[in-house]
């Protein structure tokens, strides 16, 4: 089987945020400051080999708080959590420390301010995401999950003069749009956000694959199953054209994919480490890849302060 590859197109910007950098970083200096085990509610981030990672250096994932020793020190993941969860972790005495988004946590913050004035909610998002059921937790009541435009047609808040929509940061920026127009259809008097819940990394990272998918043969996403905002790379990329497969390592590549493909296009999720990308590289070079060139791109210079105690 011999591959036709002289290319490889990196995406730019590509892997980590400024969230997940965060994150990672809260778990890593748990660990130094007070030793292992440091407990971790649910998945760091969506990414395998990070998860392993930490696993390695003393980090213990949970998804029941019911798991946790007392007086441990727990953190919440980027994701964010409910209020439920919050307040049991707090009742349990652990020693927690919140790795959430900053991003998430000011939806967060404006479901409970906007609650207060009395509104319901429509959040666009996916059932089951954790980022989904934490923001869906801050209240116990009035906040609707819409996936898709028939779910719109179909919800019934039980009144509409407050109405509000917040969004899952890591969607499709498309979709979110689409999901959003039949809302305002159905409810003109809807409130937005003022500056959209969707992520400037997933928003950048969606923008870069929109400039690259249609210069390739074929385009490679480094990013786990479980990540959400790897998935709408690779879907956008289908959107557009252009055959994509997303690979949790460089042992999911299979060298048929690049039979006949001269231009392989890289990119990776906001959870996906630079030494999986670069491992991807040197599979690519094996087959045949002679020239490495990266996209002009927006820079990101975003960064995230660490929670107190641990700075």
């Amino acid at each position: 089987m011999t591959a036709s590859v002289e290319s490889v197109m990196l995406a730019e910007p590509r892997g980590f945020c400024a969230g997940v950098d965060r994150a990672i970083e809260i778990v890593e200096r748990a660990l130094a400051k007070f030793g292992a085990p440091v407990y971790v509610r649910h998945e760091i981030v969506h990414n395998t080999y990070v998860v392993n990672d930490l696993k390695a250096k003393g980090a213990v994932f949970i998804e029941d708080l019911a798991d946790v020793p007392p007086g441990a020190t727990l953190v919440f993941s980027a994701h964010g959590v409910s209020q439920a969860v919050r307040q049991e972790a707090q009742a349990r005495g652990f020693s927690i420390f919140d790795a959430t988004c900053p991003l998430v946590t000011k939806v967060h913050v404006e479901v409970g301010k906007l609650h207060r004035q009395g509104y319901e909610f429509l959040m666009i998002g996916h059932k089951g995401h954790p980022e989904v059921e934490g923001t869906m937790g801050q209240l116990s009541e009035g906040i609707h999950l819409v996936e898709d435009v028939a779910d719109v047609a179909r919800v019934q808040p039980r009144q509409t003069e407050r109405l509000a929509v917040v969004t899952q940061t890591t969607l499709s920026v498309d979709d979110a749009a689409e999901i959003l127009t039949a809302i305002k259809a159905r409810f003109p008097q809807v409130r937005e956000q003022k500056q959209q819940d969707i992520c400037y990394a997933t928003q950048n990272r969606q923008d870069a694959v929109k400039v690259l998918a249609p210069q390739v043969d074929v385009l490679v996403v480094v990013g786990s199953p479980t990540s959400s905002n790897s998935n709408r790379l690779r879907e956008l990329a289908e959107r557009l054209g252009t055959q994509a497969h997303m690979v949790d390592s460089p042992d999911d590549l299979q060298s048929a994919w690049f039979d006949g493909k001269q231009r392989v296009g890289l990119t990776a999720g906001a959870s996906a480490p630079d030494i999986l990308v670069q491992q991807v590289i040197e599979r690519l070079k094996a087959l045949g890849a002679v020239s490495v060139q990266r996209m002009p791109g927006v820079v990101e210079t975003t960064r995230f302060p660490l929670p107190k105690g641990l700075k």
